[in-house]
């Protein structure tokens, strides 16, 4: 049984970064096995919740056909572009017609199949109001910010933190109930965040 039932969480892919360290093309839009990395995500996400969307600021007609609703950050209008993260996560929560959203990049193609049941049972269990991924590596858990779960409720207090000019994902999160989840598998969680990264992930 799931902590929380999928058709309850909504996914969203964030594709919504400006891309500067491929030199400012849409990542997103990068191909990983022949298809782009937020389809790919999109992909792996779908079966783990009840709908999803995606997170984008630019291209808007080619996430489009992706065939999911697709949400420019909610930020943008206000003369900041690329804002981060938590625009796209404020963007999602905006159009969540679920009680809970779950987030994910766009960069990381590999994140666990089990990602978001794993959050759900932490946040039931821990009576939190979200739930963040976390790795180990050298020994020291790495939180994993953008891989989260999050009640849907949370979208005054995020809409608070980012109009004061806040954007870090952790101290929001931090503010909240908020519970941590390790994942064994570090691999899972490899980002492309350069070109030359993209083709680490590439099979050899």
């Amino acid at each position: 049984m799931h902590a929380i039932p999928p058709e309850q969480i909504t996914g969203l892919v964030l594709a919504g970064g400006r891309g500067s360290r491929m030199g400012g093309i849409d990542k997103g839009l990068q191909l990983h096995l022949g298809r782009p990395l937020a389809l790919q995500a999109l992909l792996r996400l779908q079966p783990q919740v009840g709908a999803v969307m995606v997170n984008a600021n630019r291209n808007l007609g080619a996430y489009a056909s992706m065939g999911v609703p697709v949400w420019p950050d909610a930020l943008a209008s206000g003369g900041e572009s690329y804002p981060g993260p938590l625009a796209g996560f404020l963007a999602g929560l905006a159009h969540c017609g679920t009680p809970y959203l779950a987030t994910v990049p766009c960069d990381t193609p590999n994140f666990p199949a089990d990602l978001v049941e794993r959050l759900a049972a932490a946040l039931v269990a821990g009576g939190a109001e979200i739930a963040v991924a976390a790795t180990l590596e050298g020994g020291q858990v790495q939180v994993q910010p953008v891989f989260c779960l999050m009640a849907a409720t949370l979208v005054d207090s995020l809409a608070a933190f980012t109009q004061a000019g806040l954007r870090k994902v952790e101290c929001w999160a931090n503010q909240q109930r908020c519970a941590t989840v390790v994942f064994s598998d570090a691999d899972a969680f490899f980002n492309a965040n350069t070109l030359d990264e993209l083709q680490q992930l590439q099979p050899r």
